[in-house]
Order: C-alpha cells, then structure tokens, then sequence
C-alpha cells in the first residue's frame, strides 16, 4: 500500500507541472492585462504596475518565477485586492470552505447509505431500481447543471 501511494505521489508531479504550466500561459495569452477592468490609467502608471507586479519581464522569466514561487508555496499578490496576497484571501476563506465541505459530506453519507440501504433490502425490484437511477442521475449530472437546478428548487421554490 505504501509502494501505491507513493508511486501515486510520483505520478501527480508530472500532472500538477502540466496544469500549472497550462494555467499560466493560457492566462498570460488571453487578451488584456490584469488591470484593464480598472479604470483607465497613464502608460506610465501601468507600466509602474507593471513592474512592481514583475508582468514587465520576459514570459520565459515570469513563468520560472511562478514556479519557483509555487515551489514555495507562494500564490503571489492579489492584482484584485491591493495589499492582499493570493495565500491570504485563501487561508481568510478555509472556515467557510471546511464548514460547507462538512455539510456537504453529511448530506451526502445520510443520502448514500440511505439509498443503499432502500436498494438492498429488495434486490431487483422498483424501490432499488428507482434510487439506483437517482443515485447515477446525480452522479452523471455536471456540477453546473446540478447546483443551480438545487439553487432553483430550494432557495427559489421552498425558500429555504
């Protein structure tokens, strides 16, 4: 088991090397700039921008900074909230995301064994057929497809 979970660790590298790649130069390559929502500013205040943020150097050198700094586990300054860096915002939000991941594997254990236990007690019949299709039915369904079909259901419809 021990040999698994390493070779498994091993395999991830590749894996997280690739989608960060992907991740920043699919982002650098999109049209416009971090701050182009912003309102309108001098080339040269950009250009300041620019420079404190290290988005005037080569992209070769930008890219090797960012994994570098990944390395360390330094996500970098916010360019939405001045002040703020990337690991900052994140650790603000963990009680919030724990607190509903906790809700949401509550839910979805109360859920599950109750399905199952509805499906096994008559094998084959209607009653195991029916939650087994629901349990597929939510498995397959997209998450942005789901989520908003229960927003409409028991926020709008129940008022919940």
């Amino acid at each position: 088991m021990v040999k698994f979970i390493f070779r498994r660790l091993f395999e991830a590298v590749p894996v997280l090397l690739i989608i960060a790649t992907g991740t920043f130069f699919i982002v650098r390559l999109a049209p416009g700039g971090p701050f182009d929502r912003e309102k309108a500013v001098t080339p040269e205040v950009e250009a300041a921008l620019n420079a404190h943020y290290g988005l005037d150097a080569p992209l070769h050198v930008q890219y090797f900074r960012f994994l570098g700094n990944l390395l360390k586990g330094d996500l970098g300054p916010s360019f939405k909230y001045p002040g703020w860096t990337v690991n900052e915002l994140i650790l603000a939000k963990i009680p919030v995301s724990l607190e509903l991941g906790l809700y949401a594997l509550i839910i979805a254990v109360l859920l599950g064994v109750t399905a199952g236990v509805i499906a096994s007690l008559k094998p084959n019949r209607w009653s195991d057929h029916l939650t087994m299709t629901i349990a597929m039915a939510g498995i397959c369904l997209p998450t942005f497809v789901l989520g908003p079909v229960l927003v409409l259901v028991f926020a709008l419809k129940l008022e919940w």
